[in-house]
Order: structure tokens, then C-alpha cells, then sequence
């Protein structure tokens, strides 16, 4: 196994992004309404049940407590999820948040509404004096709204992310060419289409010194597919060549859809879709380097970074996104910033360091948006920094379910 594979195998395989096959390219939705399991005749929005969300006047059967707030150390759970609400909360009173909710397709879901429900579900997670009491409170007083997934019928595939370790250079060196920049100060006043990949960096990814991204660069990477995998992922943390660390989150990009390398490679017959891995890929491309060249320039969509001086990885929304309890989905139909339920099979390592898989339910904030996570079938969990994450979140390929929760009104 070559440099680059030992180097990424084992950590960025979950970048389901570069993998992704069946959404990137995915038809919309229909906008069906279904309430309790059963799908409407009409394909327009009405306001009781909601349009790509499943209402439930009772719970479903499985959607069950989650346990991890109540083994082990509690305390550091509960806090773990306090803390992804308050990033939460302080998102929802944003100028961005108010924009967002505006013209939000899903009636009912409101800024106000979600932003009340998050604080009443923290004032019972604080008070409760079992777990017990919190999820009959839980279940008295919100009503869980199941996503209908790409099948009508529920079903959402999960994935894992997490914020990777990289090589970095402050300056550039002959070994340290490839930049991650900064967000140029009058994106937003850009002409639409946006400039390509190819006219931001050049074809080859190094000559963006002759064009409007000279003087933007804010570190150099060894390769060129990792600073491509950076801009996957959002965020990164950085091993610079003093030996220090620092990190970069996600500050803005290009308006281009995102193309994915893996399902090219198969369009043009270079690799057979059945068994398609990042390990495949990865293997195609230190086989073939030159073809680096030609495929990443495919992928239009250009992200910028800024420093985050070793904080925690932070969202598209501008806020962090907290381990095990944010998830990214897609912005265009799921509420911001609001509260979900997730059920699903999660690894964890056994006594004999053997990956294992266990059915679970998870409160989570919708914190994130990614690339290839298109349509009401998917979602991406934040596992964490590091190579442990980055392993965990590999093994984080399953199917499950999402209910986001709302105050009963």
C-alpha cells in the first residue's frame, strides 16, 4: 500500500461525499404529505400532516430513549448534548437563522417554534429525575415529525464524518504546493456563474496566483487529493511542519453542485461500480496521478476556509458541531438548527477490538449541510477529531430513521 493510502485509508474513509452514487444526481422529491404512516393523494403542501415529514400523533415503536444519558459517566453525555442545544440556540438567534426560517417550505416549523422546543426539551433533561420521567416527559409534550426518506417509507441512510489530521506548511515549500484559502471579502458580490475550479486554481490546482485567489492562500498541503478531501469535509486539523496544530472550518463557497469523483470514475469505465470503495479510489488515483487533474476540476464547487485557532470544527451554520451529537442533512428541506431523534446500528469497538454494531437512538441537532447529502434519505454524523473518529465514522454505514421533535402546541 502506497504513502497516500496509508495515510487516508484508515481515516477518510468516512468521506462518503467522494463515494457518494445515488444522490448526487437525485431527482427531487415529490412534495407528498403523509401522516402516521400513510401517504396522501395530493402532491401539494397542506398544513397538517407537513410535506416531506411523516406527523405521528403517537410514537412510533422505535423511536426509544437514548440510553447513553443515562450509563456510565451521565454527566458527561448530558453535557455533550447541552452543549450541541446551546450551539443550537445561539445559531437560531442569528440574522442567518431568521433569513432561513423566513420562506421555510415546512409549515409549521418555525424559528420560534423549534428555538422553544429546544429549550423546553433542555429544561427536562436538567430536571428530570429518571430516565424514565424524562422520556414519558418527552414524549407528552413533543411530537415527532419522521423524515420519509428516499423511499416514502422512512428509510434514511446514515454515514459518519469527522474532522481529519493533515499535513500543513504555513509557507509554501517544494514539498507543501497545494493551498487552502481563505473566503474572498466580495464573494458575495461575485457575478453568477461563479468562476470554475479550473479558472479559480487552474487545471493542475497550482495557479491560482495569477487569478483573483492570489494573496487568499492560508496554508499548503503535500497533495493535491487532500486539500480536495479538506474542502469534502469543511474543516480539518492541520499538523504543521513546526510541529504545532491548527484548524480550519468551512467560511463559504462557489455555487456549483457537488459532483463526486467516484461516480465519474465509474461514468467513464475506469472503475466498476460494484465494490466501489474510498480504498478503490484512492488506489486508482496513486496508479494514475496525472488523473488528478482531470477529475477534480469536474467538481466546480469551491470551498473556502478560515482559521479556527484550535477550536472545535464548526457547521455551515457557523456553529460547532459536537461529537456523536450533530448531524449534517440537507439544508434544503430539514429545519436548522433543530432538534431530531435518531435511530439507527452504531459501531463500537468489543473487548477484543472488533468493531460491533448496536441498535440505538440518539438525540442530535441538525447542525451541518454537506455536499452529498442530498434529499430526505440521508444523513451525516459527526463522530469527532482524530484518527479514532475517523475509523469509528468509517464503520458508520447504515440504514435508519430520523424524527425531528416539536413542542405540541
Amino acid at each position: 500500500m502506497g504513502r497516500l493510502q496509508k495515510l487516508l485509508v484508515s481515516r477518510a474513509i468516512a468521506i462518503a461525499g467522494l463515494l457518494t452514487l445515488s444522490f448526487s444526481n437525485q431527482t427531487p422529491v415529490p412534495v407528498i404529505a403523509i401522516e402516521d404512516g400513510v401517504a396522501s393523494s395530493h402532491l401539494a403542501l397542506s398544513p397538517d400532516p407537513l410535506p416531506f415529514l411523516r406527523r405521528y400523533h403517537h410514537w412510533p415503536s422505535e423511536a426509544a430513549t437514548d440510553d447513553l444519558l443515562w450509563q456510565g459517566d451521565t454527566s458527561a453525555a448530558q453535557l455533550r448534548l447541552l452543549t450541541a442545544i446551546a450551539h443550537s440556540l445561539s445559531y437560531l438567534d442569528t440574522p442567518a437563522a431568521v433569513e432561513a426560517y423566513v420562506d421555510y417550505p415546512i409549515e409549521g416549523f418555525t424559528r420560534e417554534r423549534v428555538s422553544r422546543s429546544l429549550r423546553r426539551f433542555r429544561t427536562l433533561l436538567l430536571t428530570s429525575d429518571s430516565p424514565e420521567a424524562f422520556q414519558a416527559a418527552v414524549q407528552r409534550e413533543f411530537v415527532p415529525y419522521q423524515s420519509i426518506g428516499n423511499d416514502l417509507a422512512g428509510t434514511v441512510h446514515f454515514t459518519g464524518y469527522f474532522e481529519p489530521a493533515y499535513a500543513a506548511s504555513r509557507v509554501p515549500t517544494a514539498d507543501y504546493r497545494y493551498p487552502l484559502y481563505q473566503r474572498p471579502a466580495d464573494l458575495e458580490a461575485w457575478a453568477l456563474p461563479h468562476p470554475t475550479r479550473t479558472e479559480l486554481e487552474g487545471k493542475d490546482g497550482l495557479q491560482s496566483a495569477n487569478g483573483r485567489l492570489k494573496g487568499l492562500e492560508l496554508v499548503w498541503m503535500r497533495d493535491r487529493l487532500e486539500a480536495f478531501l479538506v474542502q469534502v469535509q469543511g474543516s480539518a486539523r492541520l499538523r504543521l511542519t513546526d510541529g504545532s496544530f491548527m484548524s480550519v472550518g468551512y467560511a463559504g463557497r462557489t455555487e456549483y453542485d457537488y459532483v463526486s469523483l467516484g461516480r465519474e470514475l465509474i461514468n467513464d469505465g475506469q472503475v466498476p461500480a460494484e465494490g466501489m470503495t474510498l480504498e478503490r479510489l484512492l488506489a486508482f488515483f496513486e496508479a494514475n496521478p496525472t488523473a488528478l487533474d482531470e477529475y477534480i476540476p469536474r467538481n466546480d464547487r469551491f470551498v473556502f476556509f478560515r482559521e479556527t485557532d484550535g477550536g472545535p470544527p464548526t457547521g455551515t451554520f457557523s456553529v460547532p458541531v459536537t461529537a456523536g451529537r450533530s448531524i449534517a442533512t440537507d439544508k434544503a428541506l430539514m429545519p436548522p438548527g433543530a432538534l431530531a431523534l435518531i435511530t439507527l446500528d452504531w459501531p463500537e469497538l468489543d473487548a477484543e477490538g472488533a468493531w460491533q454494531a448496536n441498535s440505538i437512538s440518539r438525540y442530535v441537532l441538525n447542525q451541518d449541510t454537506g455536499g452529498a447529502i442530498l434529499g430526505p434519505g440521508r444523513v451525516d454524523i459527526y463522530v469527532g477529531s482524530g484518527d479514532a473518529a475517523g475509523d469509528q465514522a468509517g464503520q458508520v454505514n447504515t440504514d435508519g430513521a430520523l424524527f425531528f421533535l416539536l413542542l405540541r402546541e
